[in-house]
């Protein structure tokens, strides 16, 4: 192999996993903002998503607590189109 080819990187895409309790309303707001569970961050949707999943069901009793998956590499990048 000559040096001349370069080796595909995969690119990251980070996401983030974070929930807690919310007052009732159309937007979204924390009711404790120190109480907000920061579950992870994930190298991609899949990953990300299967977290956000895990943590949703473990809490679908509370109908005020919510978990959300927030695209990190869009705000990192937001010419970025992907």
């Amino acid at each position: 192999m000559s040096k001349d080819k370069k080796i595909p990187v995969k690119k990251q895409l980070l996401h983030l996993v974070v929930g807690g309790e919310v007052e009732a309303g159309e937007e979204i707001v924390f009711k404790d903002l120190n109480a907000v569970e920061l579950v992870g961050l994930y190298p991609n949707y899949a990953t990300a998503h299967a977290a956000w999943k895990h943590k949703a069901q473990m809490t679908v009793d509370n109908a005020e607590m919510r978990y959300f998956v927030v695209h990190l590499h869009r705000l990192l990048n937001p010419e970025d189109d992907e």
